[in-house]
């Protein structure tokens, strides 16, 4: 019984020191929990929050995240942030070509042979905000900004998850916690240290439709964003389940009624 006691405090004390020091200081949180517009079965995103959301993105988050799996019309599709009924191919959707402008594209070769630069147009992917991943690197000492195309998707609790991040910076580190210059504190964070600086602030940005500029408003609206460019047609599959229930339900019950009519003459 002793053996199996020192054997067991043994792989505790290991355990003890292969926890983070977030984890071992008791500041390593659970991501809170939010409401969002588009969870449940009918749930769907809100137009406003996408643009707002897209707005957060464009002015504070493009300057080191990219998005290489969407092009800009995807702004412009059904579902979309910018969609209209009334240009149903996205790539003569004003609002998403002025977008588009607004990006400088290489592009090229030329007659010459030579890359030259030309405002985006609707086709083009989002412009990634560094050359290369060694440049990336070399920008945010030595961490590399990780791809937002799904970045909802590839966290566990992923909406939650980044919000809380985005609203974690407010909390002192443990007095055991080494904080080196370069990065930063946020108990939402594995391990606890991080690259990137805080985001957000009140008032950062200014919103068209005159909703707050929150901290809490910003984060909850990129979020919302990234969540639909994880996945763009959720709406349209949440109508499709729905299409393919109803339909499963009318003929469940056309199979009942033929059940009754089959065995009805049947003498038991």
């Amino acid at each position: 019984m002793k053996i199996i006691q020192r054997l067991l405090v043994a792989a505790v004390g290991v355990l003890a020191l292969a926890v983070p020091t977030a984890w071992a200081a008791g500041e390593y949180y659970k991501p809170n929990k939010h409401v969002w517009s588009w969870e449940g079965p009918f749930g769907t995103y809100d137009r406003g929050e996408l643009q707002r959301g897209f707005l957060v993105y464009q002015q504070v988050c493009s300057a080191c995240h990219g998005m290489e799996q969407l092009h800009l019309r995807n702004l412009g599709e059904q579902g979309g942030p910018f969609y209209l009924a009334e240009y149903p191919n996205a790539n003569d959707n004003p609002i998403v070509r002025a977008i588009a402008a607004e990006y400088i594209v290489e592009d090229g070769p030329d007659e010459f042979g030579d890359m030259f630069e030309r405002p985006g147009r609707p086709s083009d992917r989002f412009p990634y905000p560094y050359a290369n991943q060694a440049q990336g690197r070399a920008a945010n000492g030595g961490a590399y900004p990780p791809d937002f195309s799904v970045i909802v998707k590839a966290r566990k609790q992923g909406p939650e998850y980044i919000r809380s991040l985005l609203l974690g910076y407010d909390y002192e580190p443990p007095d055991d916690l080494e904080v080196r210059p370069g990065n930063y504190y946020n108990p939402y964070f594995p391990g606890g240290l991080l690259a990137m600086a805080p985001q957000l602030q009140d008032d950062l940005i200014e919103y068209p439709d005159g909703a707050p500029a929150t901290r809490e408003q910003m984060a909850h609206d990129v979020v919302t964003f990234l969540a639909w460019a994880s996945e763009p047609h959720m709406e349209a599959r949440k109508r499709m389940g729905l299409m393919v229930m109803i339909y499963l339900l009318a003929l469940a019950g056309l199979l009942y009624a033929a059940y009754r009519q089959v065995w009805s003459n049947v003498k038991h």
